[in-house]
């Protein structure tokens, strides 16, 4: 016992400042990597790793020399398999990490400009909600993808440029059944109809309901490679839908679809989950 306390007297007295800013970004990055891999696939290939890594254990305490072989080549060549089959995790926490951009800073801001910035989406979102309640209505399918921080320039190079004020009449006729656009996403960039008929990832989620189509699923899809806000209106029931950070929500009235969408758009708003969110498997439906 003596000995002890001795060695934590010792350690105690040797601890510094720096050390405790390493225990606390090592436990930062632990946690953010608990949030990476939670609620997602990710985390039955983390039990598997976790259960090769107990057989490697007990193969090297039995002595079970070919075991042991086995394994510790499986876990060498494991690195670039866990890249390959993250790839979609580690883009997105990359994403996080490049849209923390200088020009947040006071020092970079145009208040005249970011003014007339904020005029614009406004606009842009209340028109964006005026269209979705006409195609409601009217139960005419949509699929509108609002460009966030993430660059879509794949995403809008699969349809054709508008570069267009967004407006009702122009949303309702792309959206139109049988025009030559109405399959396809429309991409809002810089608060304009920058380009239709774009063809969407779709979600490899399995856990989705069937009662969700395929605009859903390229809905939830994009949600899972950017950062973009997602509106979706179902063509069968009407209902609108929005897709953010790989998480789809349901039932909107106009309204409530307005305060999401400002609240992910407008930068003086803090970014939100939208409310009263029931978790389903791997994703959320809004009740």
């Amino acid at each position: 016992m003596a000995n002890f306390w001795y060695t934590l007297r010792g350690l105690v007295g040797s601890f510094t400042v720096f050390d405790a800013i390493d225990i606390l970004v090592v436990a930062f990055l632990i946690y953010q990597g608990i949030k990476l891999v939670k609620e997602t696939r990710a985390v039955q290939l983390v039990k598997g790793i976790l259960l090769l890594l107990i057989i490697n254990l007990l193969a090297s305490q039995l002595n079970l020399k070919t075991i042991e072989f086995l394994m510790e080549s499986l876990l060498q060549t494991g690195v670039v398999a866990l890249i390959v089959v993250f790839q979609p995790e580690l883009r997105r926490s990359l994403e996080r990490v490049g849209r923390a951009k200088l020009s947040s800073l006071s020092v970079f801001s145009n208040s005249q400009g970011d003014d007339q910035q904020q005029f614009q989406i406004r606009k842009m979102i209340n028109t964006v909600c005026e269209s979705c309640a006409s195609l409601s209505q009217k139960k005419i399918g949509a699929l509108i993808v609002l460009e966030r921080d993430t660059p879509l320039g794949e995403i809008i190079h699969t349809g054709t440029i508008l570069d267009a004020d967004p407006s009702i009449e122009l949303i309702g006729n792309i959206f139109f059944p049988n025009s030559p656009l109405h399959d396809g996403a429309m991409v809002i960039r810089n608060a304009k109809v920058y380009a239709a008929g774009c063809f969407l990832p779709l979600s490899n989620n399995m856990e989705i309901s069937r009662e969700m189509g395929t605009r859903h699923r390229a809905a939830l899809g994009m949600s899972e490679n950017s950062d973009a806000v997602i509106v979706v209106v179902s063509e069968e029931t009407g209902k609108i839908s929005v897709a953010h950070d790989s998480v789809i929500t349901r039932d909107y009235t106009v309204e409530r679809l307005g305060e999401t969408l400002r609240s992910y758009m407008l930068r003086e708003k803090s970014e939100k989950t939208a409310p009263s969110e029931k978790k389903v498997g791997f994703w959320k439906v809004k009740r």
